[in-house]
């Protein structure tokens, strides 16, 4: 895992931060053992993982992730396969656009890099699908550079422990970004497993409703924790129901496709969803998205 490859002890003597030995002492400890974690886990692996832990628990991706892995080790295997193929790997992990953004990448990789996930922003930037999160976190955890890394759990965490607020805001500010830039470690190494450990503690301690304050490292360095851990200012939005909506009546096409290798007629289509206007509806944007494609006439399958 990162905290093995680069141990937080490089920091006895660095000018850094008070936050960093105790959450790199914490995360040595505490750290999931993770494939995408692994001392042998290829920026392939790091890139795979990264785009399908996109809004999706680590519970939900580990067995989708393994088969994806050894199926595809590499861009160019995925490049070669279909992108069908993608979208029945990807299973049930919500928000199958990622699999076709996958395979479009490991093309413009196969393509472009010599089969290898490049090592440069820009060039990370450049392929589909990846914004500037996924972009970072190749960087740093893939490649030991010292990047910015600000997923919804490092945020939360920085949030609360610098700025003393219970949330971070919906996007990300430039105020934000310089700050946890400040923070980051000298040694790029380290700022790689300090970007890791601190969004472990967001995972798993400083999660957004229940945090676990008596076991968190940082609690005596924590501003929201000082201040008598006051509420958001901003009301937290509630999810939207997903039995009867539009993502539901999608996924049930989609299932229904990735279960055969050929054309579904319409009439198959029909009876996955009884509202006729939503399925329509559903089915014209799983066709907007490239997600399905007709075959012939009134019959569809997957890309």
């Amino acid at each position: 895992m990162l905290a093995v490859l680069h141990p937080w002890h490089h920091l006895l003597d660095m000018p850094d931060s008070p936050l960093h030995r105790p959450l790199l002492r914490w995360y040595a400890e505490h750290a999931r053992d993770l494939p995408w974690r692994s001392s042998e886990a290829t920026p392939w692996a790091v890139l795979v993982s990264e785009v399908m832990l996109q809004q999706t628990p680590v519970a939900r991706v580990l067995p989708v992730y393994e088969g994806w892995m050894v199926r595809w080790p590499t861009p160019i295997a995925l490049a070669g396969g279909t992108p069908g193929d993608a979208v029945r790997m990807w299973e049930r992990l919500g928000y199958p656009r990622r699999a076709l953004r996958l395979h479009q990448a490991a093309t413009v990789i196969a393509a472009d890099h010599g089969g290898e996930v490049p090592d440069r922003l820009d060039d990370l930037l450049a392929l589909p699908g990846v914004g500037s999160y996924t972009a970072a976190a190749v960087c740093a955890f893939a490649f030991r550079q010292r990047t910015v890394v600000l997923d919804t759990n490092v945020r939360r965490v920085l949030c609360r422990v610098r700025a003393g607020e219970a949330l971070p805001r919906s996007a990300v500010t430039r105020g934000e970004r310089t700050a946890a830039a400040q923070l980051l470690p000298i040694d790029a190494g380290t700022a790689a497993v300090w970007s890791v450990a601190t969004m472990e503690l967001g995972a798993l301690i400083c999660t957004a409703r229940r945090p676990s304050c008596e076991r968190c490292p940082l609690a005596d360095a924590c501003a929201w924790r000082a201040a008598g851990y006051p509420a958001a200012d901003t009301p937290t939005p509630r999810p939207q129901s997903y039995v009867g909506s539009d993502r539901q009546c999608r996924g049930r096409i989609l299932a229904l496709l990735r279960d055969v290798c050929w054309p579904v007629p319409a009439t198959e289509v029909r009876a996955v969803w009884d509202n006729s206007v939503q399925r329509d509806r559903a089915l014209a944007s799983l066709l907007d998205d490239g997600l399905v494609v007709r075959v012939g006439e009134g019959s569809v399958s997957l890309p």
